[in-house]
């Protein structure tokens, strides 16, 4: 009755290695990326917050304060997208270069990592898909056979005598 959705769990379920390591890729650049911001990004971000920027923002100030706090900001602003302009805007208006890690890290996060791990992933599905021929056939067998039954009652229904031919 679900063989669609029982069909692509099992692909699922056969591409999670690939979705593990695919996090980890995306972790480890995402980190690279942190460690550059905390190093260049951070004394913006705390000289706009003497100056009084981010008003009632209070993790703001320590956006960038860490690699910890590095990898949770671009994940929120370059991977979710969320809130890009509210610390970024701010920091390259206040420091123009900064723009290169910004940027730099969106282009290779999310135009890189995560357009690769896409096309690793449909590519995975297709591989999986390809295997389950064995799959497809027994489900071929048993409409066929299905489908025979059904020709055969409506033969039998058709045979007024009952002497097998029509």
């Amino acid at each position: 009755v679900l063989k669609e959705l029982r069909r692509l769990i099992q692909m699922m379920g056969g591409c999670f290695k690939t979705l593990f390591w695919s996090c980890l890729l995306l972790f480890l650049m995402m980190t690279v990326w942190a460690v550059i911001a905390v190093e260049l990004i951070n004394p913006t971000v705390q000289q706009i917050a003497d100056e009084g920027g981010w008003q009632g923002c209070e993790r703001c100030r320590r956006s960038f304060a860490s690699v910890f706090m590095a990898d949770i900001t671009l994940f929120q602003t370059v991977v979710a997208g969320d809130s890009w302009g509210y610390i970024a805007i701010p920091v390259i208006e206040k420091n123009p270069p900064t723009a290169i890690i910004f940027i730099g890290s969106l282009m290779t996060l999310v135009f890189g990592v995560l357009n690769l791990i896409v096309a690793v992933i449909v590519d995975v599905f297709a591989e999986s898909r390809e295997r389950d021929v064995f799959t497809r056939a027994s489900e071929l067998e048993e409409e066929e056979t299905e489908q025979k039954a059904a020709l055969g009652q409506i033969f039998r229904g058709i045979d007024a005598d009952g002497g097998g031919t029509l």
